[in-house]
């Protein structure tokens, strides 16, 4: 990864041009995993790790990417846009063909250089904020005044159409509308929100990744939320108002699912729970009630672990390594599953002490050696100003 001004000066010696740069966040998310397509409820924030992207017009039709931490390019021409035999620039070229198909004007060439420090493969979503970063840069270059909602809808619909994560919404709305301080509470039925405070001053976020990579595309994810949509079809047929798992029961799931399929029932009664829970963890919240939010995530785990089974044996081993811990409150793995990071609330001051004492016994019992991260909760998608060392929201 480079810094913002690195990056600028690279571009330039690359592409003899003096771009605009924006960044997006990477996000983590507290509570409500795989509830997102369910029309559910989550609880993601922005962190300090971003996707950072220049960009500037190059008076041709060639569309120039630069993938600079991986020393790799790729090119183009704005009527040619398809799949590549490569992952890197699908997202980014994806982006491009939604804004096209949605009749934004995209009709002269750019060059693109990006660089970052959000992990691949740990669950932080860095796949979307590529997405965000590009389509932000792209409204901002290009003028088409897109709104925030419409950067985060377009850059999911490059990743379901173009990408093909059949992903929900949070991960692109937490990049793009991230705040300071506080936590989305989005709602994935209307899109509607509201900012939760969560002031990090006792408590840290502290992710520890079991260094066990995953590709949503090739993994369960697709097959759990045709679970999920199999079980709204069950319910349907006797509850028709039932379009969704948001609108769904305990008792309907026990009615109407469980006879037909068990592993059905059990992703549905997961999702259902998780819901709820989400209600009560943002109570909790609002009365400071750390410790009560903490068993919460705690329980969200054993679902995703025994119910959802999207867990693996390394996160299964994190969470229990800091189970019963007195300076940890709460602890569930993160993200779609089969790897990534565990998501941890823990007293602020023992957050180092806790982060190593854990990085240590994890690699006694599996060899591996693994990086943490004390997340800072950060703003949204925003244009870097190098002049100022700020950034102009979006």
């Amino acid at each position: 990864m480079i810094k913002a001004a690195n990056l600028k000066k690279l571009f330039i010696e690359k592409f003899s041009q003096n771009p605009l740069i924006v960044r997006s966040p990477g996000r983590v998310n507290l509570i409500g995993e795989h509830t997102d397509y369910n029309e559910g409820l989550v609880l993601p924030a922005a962190i300090n790790k971003n996707v950072y992207l220049a960009i500037a017009k190059n008076n041709t039709d060639k569309v120039r990417l630069y993938a600079i931490d991986l020393s790799d390019s790729f090119e183009t021409t704005v009527d040619a846009i398809k799949k590549t035999d490569k992952l890197w620039p699908d997202y980014i070229l994806g982006v491009i063909e939604q804004l096209q198909l949605n009749n934004y004007a995209i009709n002269e060439g750019f060059d693109i250089a990006f660089s970052g420090d959000i992990p691949q493969g740990a669950g932080l979503s860095s796949s979307a904020a590529l997405e965000c970063a590009t389509a932000f840069a792209l409204s901002t270059l290009f003028e088409l005044h897109i709104s925030k909602l419409d950067i985060a809808l377009l850059s999911q619909a490059a990743e379901n159409q173009f990408v093909g994560v059949n992903c929900g919404l949070m991960d692109q709305f937490a990049s793009v509308f991230g705040k300071e301080q506080h936590l989305v509470k989005l709602d994935c039925a209307d899109y509607s929100y509201e900012y939760i405070p969560f002031k990090t001053s006792d408590i840290k976020i502290l992710l520890l990744d079991t260094q066990v990579k995953h590709s949503l595309a090739s993994s369960a994810y697709n097959e759990r939320r045709e679970q999920c949509e199999e079980g709204v079809r069950l319910i349907s047929r006797h509850h028709p108002s039932v379009t969704s798992l948001r609108h769904a029961t305990e008792e309907m799931l026990l009615k109407y699912v469980k006879p037909v399929d068990e592993i059905v029932y059990r992703r549905c009664s997961y999702v259902v729970a998780e819901i709820a829970r989400l209600q009560l963890a943002c109570e909790d919240l609002k009365k400071d009630d750390f410790k009560a939010f903490g068993q919460r995530m705690f329980e969200t785990h054993e679902g995703l672990e025994k119910q959802y089974e999207v867990s693996c044996k390394e996160l299964d081993l994190l969470v229990q390594l800091v189970k019963g811990n007195q300076y940890v409150l709460g602890a569930r793995m993160m993200g779609g599953g089969f790897g990534g990071c565990t998501i941890n609330l823990v007293k602020a001051d023992k957050a180092e002490e806790v982060a190593q004492q854990v990085a240590a016994a994890y690699k006694e019992q599996t060899g591996i050696e693994i990086p943490y991260y004390i997340a800072e909760i950060n703003s949204g998608t925003s244009i870097v100003d190098l002049t100022q060392a700020s950034y102009g929201q979006v």
